[in-house]
């Protein structure tokens, strides 16, 4: 599971995803493009939403400590449900869904079963990136 989240950091796979569409794709490279773009924007929405919120990271006693760590505290929102809800409803149209929305889902489920996210910043986080992708459209 921890590796599964590793690409997700930052968007990661949404931009292979995307980037090899707009390579393989030629016809429809500008809404490739586009959908890295507006993960690209997720992410910064997501980031300014965590300064601003400012939420610890879960450290529950009585649990063990999280699985993997992380570069900053701040937890809410999560990003990788942020990238991957802006991902997916991107490249959805693009590509068949069910794999995207499969791949989506255990992206953003990894965080909270991995100790670094309480399942509230996983639903912000994938609201939050719909969002933005409706507001890319």
């Amino acid at each position: 599971m921890a590796l599964i989240s590793k690409c997700g950091e930052h968007g990661a796979v949404w931009y292979a995803i995307a980037g090899a569409g707009a390579a393989l794709d030629r016809p429809r490279r500008p809404a490739y493009m586009h959908a890295a773009r507006t993960v690209a924007v997720s992410f910064g929405v997501n980031q300014t939403v965590k300064l601003i919120v400012r939420r610890r990271r879960p450290e529950v006693p009585g649990l063990p400590p999280p699985v993997v760590r992380t570069l900053s505290n701040r937890s809410y929102p999560s990003a990788h449900a942020t990238t991957s809800a802006a991902g997916v409803r991107t490249l959805a149209p693009l590509l068949p869904p069910a794999p995207l929305y499969a791949l989506a889902a255990v992206l953003a489920l990894s965080r909270p079963y991995l100790g670094v996210h309480y399942p509230s910043d996983t639903l912000a986080g994938a609201a939050l990136g719909a969002a933005v992708a409706e507001l890319s459209r």
